[in-house]
């Protein structure tokens, strides 16, 4: 699976998750499924209620509102995106046992290092796959 980001989303991304430090930060993603290829055509920067460094809970109020604006503007949900303050770019088990929709792309933003670095994944049964990100301008 490929995922197309926007440099722009990937930017809104990054700014969101700094925004939310020490937390975790999140949101969900909109686009357009083409066989291999997963276009994002919108990031929607959602509240993370649970307030914590280690794991995150969308607001299902602000979820909802974004489902309805991805179905008005004829988009299909991705997946969704998280950032690990602290640690690396990768699922960690809780990330993996939370996963419930295996068509989904879990991107995770890590700040670990200072600088951004993004990943996707496919998470399906407890299985991990990276899935090859590109970002565009």
């Amino acid at each position: 699976m490929i995922v197309r980001l926007r440099q722009a989303d990937y930017d809104l991304m990054a700014a969101w998750a700094r925004s939310a430090l020490p937390e975790e930060a999140c949101g969900l993603l909109a686009g357009r499924d083409e066989g291999n290829v997963r276009s994002v055509a919108k990031v929607y920067c959602l509240t993370n209620v649970d307030r914590s460094q280690e794991h995150f809970s969308i607001d299902p109020r602000e979820q909802l509102a974004a489902v309805k604006d991805m179905r008005s503007a004829g988009l299909s949900p991705l997946g969704n995106f998280h950032s690990h303050p602290a640690t690396p770019a990768r699922p960690s088990a809780e990330d993996i046992r939370l996963a419930r929709d295996p068509r989904a792309s879990y991107l995770i933003l890590s700040l670990a290092d200072g600088a951004p670095t993004l990943k996707a994944f496919g998470i399906a049964a407890g299985e991990v796959t990276e899935q090859r990100l590109e970002i565009a301008p």
